[in-house]
């Protein structure tokens, strides 16, 4: 029986069943006020709207009067209060450090660990230290490294480090002498308006302050006036959507101060926190408390739109009880796993909730992406990573944060799109890729009609980068400075863009870039994807006419794609320049063919025998940002292979030898050529890559507490100084690495089939993994996967069993009474599924390749 006939006799709908899109004017929500994912939604009044506009939002947002902690770009200790007429407040947990400074936003450096954390701000978890680990135990190492081997080192180098051995000592020595820690733990009480905290020392003699102010203060817009009350603080702001509105804040705390004041400005409060004079004012509170070793501060506080709220200190046992059930209530409700992959869950979890912000213009939360913070929601391609992440861990975060990226205005001196950055030609094509993959996880169309028309304006002005006019583009022209050749596509200074050359572009929007004489195989496999993910969104929302034009633009530059810029010789996709001549670094982006479903499967195979290679791409560690066998790999230093700790280190103060471009590990390289290796049905590749990627990221979460930009391509070194410095060492688009694993165990189907089917199980993530809590098409999914057992339950009921052996499983759609789906088995397995009424159906699959309909 032919698919389609079958699926519709036996009653296959599509696995999610019914789906209830949230319309504009008809927002969904359970009868107490939170979406399915426990998020409360918006009041369909001003206080709930996008920007303060009249209609409420198309999408779950928070219901106000809100308290969410952490929420604040890099204030991790503090909690956020909005109320109804978007009056704001915020608490913060301040430490003084022993070199009398204090730690009270921007506070990358000092984050030691985090979590674990709810996405919905429910609970959340900090660990901050005075120590900010400028100098690691790993930069004294590699001194003594050089130290000891001189005959591997010049005899500068060998001066230079022992010169410089004693004072980095004394330097991290006095850290560690100094080094005060604090433990902050929130969990959200009542309605949501709420507060219950613990600030706990982790050292004697620790100075703390419970400061209470304004989020962004005056350049945003905030007035507020405090006072003290008792051993607390009250404090009123007005609305600044609606000014007749006004908000009001307590917070009350079980333990007295050693003193409190109010002050005239952050800067006031700050010179009096440091032993100066700060003048007295209404403009912000402090509370200082001095700590003891395992001593802790509790305290509660609130939000009202009917004057101050009455908020009673919290007994200490009873608040220990609120977090400790809010903390336990993380892994029963919110994503989460085990196994030596599935354990990533939670990382990925808690590293999207500590990036959680609040937009303050457009009044919704989005994924903050990396510098350490700062300048509001990016619109460049990291977004895109985010949204992809963020969906596996909460649909109302990825579809706000996706959504609040088409309501940006456009950067400043640029074409004026809405939405992404039309300086990154991979931007608006992996927009298009996140809209796509959060409409096939839940098929809710609401976020793909807001980004369609952008994106389908972003596609028609990407012709003028065809030089020639023979449908390919070529790189953009950004001239020669550091970190800008190939910033068209977020490659920097990938060395495939060093010897491009200028071409002066006649016409085109307005764009001042010219072009260059660089037909590039990235460029053109982003265009690829862009034209087909267009024709799918066209097909949904009924667009039949551009349907039809965007499948003939994806056909066209596939075909002119294989037939220019596939190097028969080499076996591989590699840029050309326009004398036909080829660019012959070899680059993962060699690879991006596969993500956009351009090469054909003979190609694909060759291709993987590159990616195995050792001498190029394959190791413990994938994949390096240049190939393994290129000179330029890990060029930033010489190459010790007798080194004990340090195959490549120069000296310290230079990081390690991996130039960012040189070596480095990428996240959304990564990302991207997993989704090419799955997309092809290479499924034990597929594992394999996954389980590397994970397992460095973990490597770094492990033992530093990081998600970083970036990674060393070799296991054991130090990671990066560029990667981890300030702006590096919480950057978003980290977490595409762990998601790969994650993906491999529960994901979506975003290219070819039914979007509503499931891809799920692993021919070769070692151990078993387990999933939890994965939110898709409106069911909540649990599965486990292992060497003889492979198991999805649906909102706790079990629908598929395969014993006996590893299964990969694809296109998988359950209906009323049977199912259809695509296995792929490392042996004979039995299969069971479990249809939503009727009996069990079973059968017995072969090793290898299958299709079944039970």
């Amino acid at each position: 029986m032919p698919r389609r006939s079958f699926l519709k006799a036996a009653g296959v709908t599509g696995i999610g069943g019914t789906v209830v899109a949230l319309a504009s004017g008809n927002i969904a929500a359970a009868a107490d006020g939170t979406t399915s994912d426990g998020t409360a939604v918006a009041a369909a009044d001003t206080a709930g709207n996008h920007g303060g506009q009249s209609s409420p939002l198309p999408y779950p947002t928070l219901k106000r009067p809100f308290a969410m902690p952490g929420v604040k770009e890099q204030d991790w200790t503090g909690a956020l209060f909005v109320g109804t007429g978007e009056a704001r407040f915020a608490v913060r947990v301040v430490l003084l450090t022993k070199a009398n400074t204090v730690i009270r936003e921007k506070m990358t450096n000092n984050l030691w660990r985090i979590g674990p954390m709810a996405p919905d701000g429910s609970f959340k978890q900090v660990h901050i230290s005075s120590d900010d680990r400028s100098v690691m135990p790993a930069h004294l190492e590699a001194l003594k490294e050089v130290i000891a081997h001189p005959d591997q080192w010049s005899a500068a180098e060998v001066a230079d480090a022992t010169a410089k051995l004693p004072v980095i000592q004394a330097k991290y020595d006095l850290a560690q002498q100094q080094k005060r820690d604090l433990v902050v733990r929130y969990a959200r009480t009542g309605d949501g308006s709420s507060v219950v905290a613990t600030v706990t020392a982790l050292a004697d003699d620790t100075t703390v302050f419970l400061e209470v102010g304004t989020p962004w203060g005056a350049t945003a817009g905030e007035t507020a006036s405090f006072a003290l009350d008792g051993n607390g603080v009250i404090g009123s702001a007005p609305g600044l959507v609606d000014t007749s509105a006004t908000g009001h804040l307590r917070l009350t705390p079980t333990e007295p101060p050693v003193s409190a004041a109010c002050y005239a400005s952050v800067t006031d409060l700050t010179k009096a926190m440091t032993g100066g004079t700060g003048a007295a004012g209404d403009a912000t509170a402090a509370l200082r408390y001095e700590l003891a070793k395992g001593e802790s501060i509790t305290f509660a506080a609130a939000i009202s739109d009917h004057g101050t709220p009455k908020v009673a200190p919290p007994e200490p046992h009873q608040a220990e009880r609120r977090l400790a059930a809010a903390q336990a209530a993380i892994r029963d409700t919110n994503l989460t796993g085990s196994g030596p992959v599935g354990q990533a869950a939670d990382a990925v979890r808690d590293a999207l909730s500590l990036n959680t912000n609040y937009d303050r213009t457009y009044h919704c939360n989005y994924v903050l992406w990396g510098w350490g913070g700062g300048g509001g929601l990016f619109t460049g391609w990291d977004s895109s990573f985010d949204c992809i992440d963020a969906a596996l861990v909460s649909q109302t975060l990825a579809t706000q944060h996706e959504s609040d990226v088409f309501d940006q205005p456009a950067p400043p001196n640029q074409v004026d799109l809405v939405g992404p950055r039309y300086d990154q030609e991979n931007s608006g094509p992996m927009h298009a890729y996140a809209v796509w993959r959060l409409y096939t996880k839940f098929g809710d169309r609401t976020v793909l009609e807001k980004a369609y028309p952008h994106l389908v304006a972003f596609n028609d002005l990407m012709p003028e980068w065809d030089a020639d006019g023979d449908g390919l583009l070529e790189a953009p022209y950004f001239g020669d400075r550091v970190g800008g050749r190939g910033n068209h596509l977020g490659l920097d200074d990938l060395p495939v863009y060093a010897d491009y050359q200028r071409i002066a572009k006649v016409g085109g929007s307005g764009d001042k870039r010219d072009n260059t004489n660089l037909t590039d195989v990235p460029l053109n496999s982003y265009y690829a994807l862009l034209a087909e993910t267009l024709a799918k969104m066209a097909t949904v929302l009924g667009e039949a006419a551009d349907a039809r034009r965007f499948t003939v633009q994806y056909a066209t530059i596939k075909q002119r794609l294989n037939d220019r810029l596939w190097h028969a010789g080499k076996g591989l996709y590699l840029s050309r320049y326009l004398d036909g001549s080829w660019n012959e670094v070899v680059t993962p982006t060699v690879f991006y063919p596969l993500f956009a479903g351009i090469a054909t499967p003979e190609r694909a195979r060759t291709m993987m025998a590159h990616l195995l290679d050792p001498e190029m791409f394959w190791g413990d560690y994938v994949v390096p940002s240049i190939a393994r066998n290129d000179p330029a790999y890990c060029s930033g230093g010489p190459v010790h292979p007798q080194s004990e700790h340090f195959k490549f280190f120069d000296r310290y103060g230079e990081g390690s030898a991996p130039e960012q471009w040189k070596g480095a590990i990428w996240p959304p390289m990564n990302a991207t050529v997993y989704d090419g290796v799955k997309r092809y049905g290479f499924d034990d590749i597929a594992g394999m890559f996954a389980t590397r990627s994970t397992s460095m990221y973990l490597d770094s979460w492990t033992n530093d507490g990081w998600f970083p930009e970036s990674f060393d391509p070799e296991p054991g070194q130090s990671i990066m100084g560029p990667a981890v410095d300030s702006a590096w060492r919480t950057y978003s688009w980290s977490n595409a690495m762990p998601v790969q694993g994650l993906h491999e165990l529960l994901s979506d189907n975003p290219w070819d089939g039914d979007p509503s089917a499931l891809m799920f199980g692993s021919l070769t993530l070692p151990g078993t993994n387990t999933l939890s809590n994965v939110q898709l098409r409106g069911h909540r999914y649990d599965v486990s996967a292992g060497p003889h057992r492979t198991t999805l339950a649906r909102d706790g009921k079990v629908v598929f069993r395969a014993t006996g052996a590893r299964v990969a499983v694809r296109n998988f759609l359950l209906g009323d009474t049977g199912a259809a789906f695509d296995l792929n088995a490392d042996g004979i397995t039995q299969i069971e599924v479990h249809p939503e009424h009727g009996r069990p159906r079973t059968t017995k699959a072969p090793k290898g390749r299958s299709q079944i309909r039970l």
